[in-house]
């Protein structure tokens, strides 16, 4: 990635290989996580793939509305476009 200042200097900004966003949510496969998209509707789930492009299958994934319980799915993959976060370890939903 290649940053440019406004005096037309450039800076290559270098992440750890570690830090890398994709590398970080491949390490937390089949871990539960909560996925918000850019609708405002978030999901929680098992995360047990994850992709280039940052889509997401969850595995018992439960659909929220307003912080409340909307619908339950078996799996359910989630477009990487359509991400606006994604919050790792989260606490699984109580029945």
């Amino acid at each position: 990635m290649m940053l440019i200042g406004i005096l037309g200097f450039s800076w290559r900004l270098m992440l750890e290989p570690s830090r890398k966003p994709l590398n970080v949510l491949v390490k937390q496969l089949n871990s539960y996580v909560s996925i918000v998209l850019k609708n405002g509707i978030e999901y929680r789930g098992r995360m047990v793939k994850c992709d280039g492009h940052m889509n997401v299958l969850l595995e018992g994934a439960t659909e929220f509305l307003r912080d409340r319980p909307a619908a339950t799915y078996g799996s359910i993959l989630l477009r990487g476009n359509n991400v606006l976060f994604i919050c790792l370890d989260a606490v699984p939903t109580t029945k």
